[in-house]
């Protein structure tokens, strides 16, 4: 393992939260589902913003969807010295959380996530995590209906092998880089991230595709020849 000591001083934390952080459009990503956001993210351009496969919900019908609240977790060899510094990059990470975030976690080949840092982040409105890392307390985590995605589980504490070492700046996760303030939606597909500047165009290409997709639906279901079907709503 390469050490990697984190200086509790030095670590990154941001200044501000990015301004416009409008819940009603998170609400609006949150009646959609990841296919079609991959869907309207390839038509403006952007077709690399899903997550890789290995990063799956702990149970198949989570969802969520939320501004990505950004971590960089890395490996590290060995407690601090200092007990006081014990999961100080992890809390204070999670004491920066807003309602309407989802916790975006860093590629790190390491623990990360329990149980009762989701009962913390469920108390400030958190609305799940998505981890390109491990997490355990896994029965619990789904009893208690966290959406949680992460790319595997491991049973080990993170105390002296993984910490935050900045958090609220740019990340890669899952092969994506991640801002702070993107949009991030999951669900039983996948993973999709949205840059926050084109937020607002893909949810309403998204919910007009829904709409499109729903009367295709109705054709096809009253027998309408799907070549037919695609050349009249343009939709599959």
């Amino acid at each position: 393992m390469t050490e990697l000591p984190i200086d509790p001083a030095t670590a990154h934390v941001p200044a501000s939260r990015p301004d416009g952080r409008d819940l009603d459009l998170v609400a609006r990503l949150g009646n959609l589902f990841t296919a079609v956001i991959s869907d309207c993210l390839d038509a403006v351009g952007v077709r690399e913003n899903t997550m890789a496969r290995r990063i799956r919900p702990l149970h198949p019908a989570s969802t969520l969807a939320g501004y990505a609240a950004t971590v960089e977790l890395v490996r590290v060899d060995g407690a601090p010295a200092n007990p006081d510094d014990y999961y100080k990059g992890e809390l204070d990470a999670l004491d920066a959380m807003q309602p309407g975030d989802v916790m975006v976690v860093s590629t790190c080949d390491g623990s990360y996530w329990g149980e009762l840092l989701a009962t913390a982040c469920r108390a400030r409105g958190v609305h799940g995590l998505v981890a390109d890392a491990y997490t355990r307390d896994t029965p619990r985590l789904v009893e208690m209906d966290f959406p949680t995605f992460a790319a595997g589980i491991d049973p080990q504490d993170s105390l002296g092998r993984t910490d935050v070492r900045g958090f609220g700046g740019t990340v890669s996760c899952g092969g994506v880089t991640v801002a702070q303030g993107d949009l991030v939606i999951a669900d039983n597909d996948g993973v999709a991230v949205i840059p926050a500047a084109l937020a607002v165009e893909v949810i309403e290409r998204a919910e007009a595709k829904v709409g499109s997709e729903g009367t295709m639906r109705a054709d096809l279901a009253g027998g309408m020849p799907i070549g037919e079907a695609f050349r009249l709503h343009g939709v599959l």
